[in-house]
């Protein structure tokens, strides 16, 4: 499974049912067993996750966030890039990063090509200054001495090509920059939430798999709680090398304050004239944004640890009854429900005597099983399934144990050297193979290795669930990297360049994160009771 996901000789989804046709005929599972991974706990939180995120699409909603941000941010061109990163991230915690990423470039794009625009059109009116034109219509400058050569006049105009060239030197900079912040800045965001990204489900079915009495460690609270920061800290470092490498860096310029240019004031009309497109707010947009907020309220106050939560008071008193993907499927059921128009009332005849009595149009719902089938990415769903069969298979078999016991030397290194070179390794993993299925090969062997040498499993579990979103050198390694390759003027070197240093930076940041106030969260440093699990020979 492992060198076909590798390889993809066959899709990812039909390699993840390996697990149904191999496990029963090699008599490692029965058949019962295996087909119940296939549809757990995490993989109902995924689905939630999807419809909600698909709900925001269907309606636009990100789009008007994302204008709404970009218009408080400005367009200055020293916050440019940051304005449309944090926007993307933002946008990426909660939906897709491929529809984040597509969206936003043809912003950006708009939003340059005017800026370049009103710059060249400023050039041409200190050329009209400085030219006047001779019976002919050819612009002849205007010398204070007449007996000045041409030769004045032909330096001038030389002048004013390299200012052009110089010109679109600076904006072909900017856009590369632009494109990869925004692709780059979908996978970081992605990371901020349980549902955000893939590894993160991934993670959190294959704890709940492996270790079944770890008390609900991983929740959409406390993810967030530890997640949040470190995705802040790795965006604002990313913004920081990408407007060193393409843009340049000066501190007063980017930070001091200073009245609007007038090409900055056009380019702010830009984004607003797209806002007012959008009209006001819809009877749809508002209940979508309202089904948003109670479900992402609904998560964070479920069980936030330092209190009781809701479900722990209502339902969860003696079994863990009530989970994250018990609310996700609870609030993305709604939209099957909830109208997306106020009822219209029309006039039709309602017998052959010609009376009219008011009848009721019923408007159809905020989304339609349609289009979420069109548009839920069934595959990611098996694939899940499949990393969750191999974990258990792996379990049952005694490969797990087998797996820890070869790696048990690795108690003579300390553990945040291991945290970093397995860090190293998965990023570098993840840039030829998709992050699903890295985080779905290297989860069970990490936590079998923790298991064997009694370091907590999350220690490394986490940092290497990060590190699989670390694709950033090459525009195959991810979906948002592809977008962004084939829309912008991106060479592979520009995205090699960039994208290996960021590479390091996020593998700083997971580990400085995960030896500071991830122990704390976490108590990480300490190996715990329900690790202490008995592998099946």
């Amino acid at each position: 499974m492992a060198l076909y996901w590798c390889t993809e000789c066959i899709p990812l989804a039909v390699t993840a049912l390996l697990p149904v046709i191999l496990f029963p005929m090699l008599q490692i599972m029965e058949s019962d067993e295996v087909c119940i991974q296939y549809l757990k706990d995490s993989n109902m939180l995924f689905i939630g996750g999807l419809v909600v995120a698909i709900a925001v699409e269907q309606w636009n909603l990100h789009k008007r966030i994302a204008l709404l941000v970009l218009l408080v941010v400005g367009v200055k061109p020293s916050f440019l890039m940051v304005g449309f990163m944090s926007t993307t991230a933002f946008l990426s915690m909660w939906i897709s990063n491929s529809a984040a990423t597509a969206m936003m470039l043809p912003i950006a794009k708009a939003v340059l090509d005017q800026l370049s625009d009103t710059e060249a059109r400023t050039e041409e009116k200190e050329w009209e200054m400085m030219a006047a034109s001779d019976g002919e219509g050819n612009p002849v400058f205007q010398m204070e001495d007449e007996k000045t050569d041409m030769g004045n006049c032909c330096a001038k105009r030389a002048e004013a090509e390299q200012q052009r060239v110089k010109r679109e030197q600076k904006y072909s900079r900017l856009s590369k920059g632009m494109s990869l912040g925004i692709c780059y800045s979908a996978s970081i965001g992605g990371t901020a939430t349980l549902t955000g990204t893939t590894p993160n489900m991934i993670l959190k079915g294959q704890i709940d798999e492996l270790f079944p009495h770890n008390g609900g460690i991983i929740n959409f609270a406390s993810w967030f709680g530890f997640s949040f920061p470190n995705m802040v800290l790795t965006l604002v470092l990313s913004w920081l090398w990408l407007q060193i490498l393409f843009v340049g860096f000066n501190l007063k310029e980017s930070f001091g304050c200073c009245t609007k240019s007038q090409g900055q004031k056009e380019d702010y009309q830009v984004i607003k004239n797209e806002y007012k497109k959008l009209g006001r707010m819809s009877f749809a947009e508002g209940c979508v944004l309202l089904i948003f907020t109670l479900l992402v309220l609904l998560w964070f106050t479920r069980d936030p640890g330092f209190i009781p939560g809701w479900a722990t008071v209502l339902f969860n008193q003696q079994k863990k009854y009530v989970t994250d993907g018990t609310v996700a499927i609870l609030m993305s059921s709604l939209f099957f429900c909830i109208p997306s128009s106020l009822p219209s009332f029309s006039c039709g005849s309602s017998d052959g005597k010609g009376q009219n009595r008011a009848s009721a149009k019923a408007p159809p719902p905020l989304l339609s099983w349609s289009i979420v089938h069109q548009k839920l990415p069934w595959n990611t769903l098996l694939l899940l399934g499949g990393g969750f069969a191999l974990a258990h298979g792996s379990d049952e078999s005694g490969l797990s144990a087998w797996l820890g016991n070869t790696l048990i030397p690795l108690q003579n290194i300390p553990p945040f050297a291991i945290s970093i070179l397995l860090c190293l390794l998965v990023a570098l993993f993840t840039e030829c193979s998709s992050n699903t299925a890295t985080t779905t090969l290297f989860l069970p062997i990490l936590a079998s290795m923790a298991v064997a040498i009694k370091i907590h499993p999350m220690y490394v579990m986490i940092p290497c669930t990060f590190a699989s979103n670390l694709a950033f050198m090459l525009p195959v390694a991810t979906p948002p990297n592809a977008i962004a390759f084939s829309f912008g003027n991106l060479k592979v070197i520009d995205m090699v360049k960039a994208g290996s240093m960021l590479n390091i930076i996020g593998i700083i940041t997971i580990n400085l994160a995960i030896n500071t106030w991830g122990v704390a969260m976490f108590n990480l440093d300490t190996f715990p009771d329900w690790a202490n699990v008995t592998v099946k020979p």
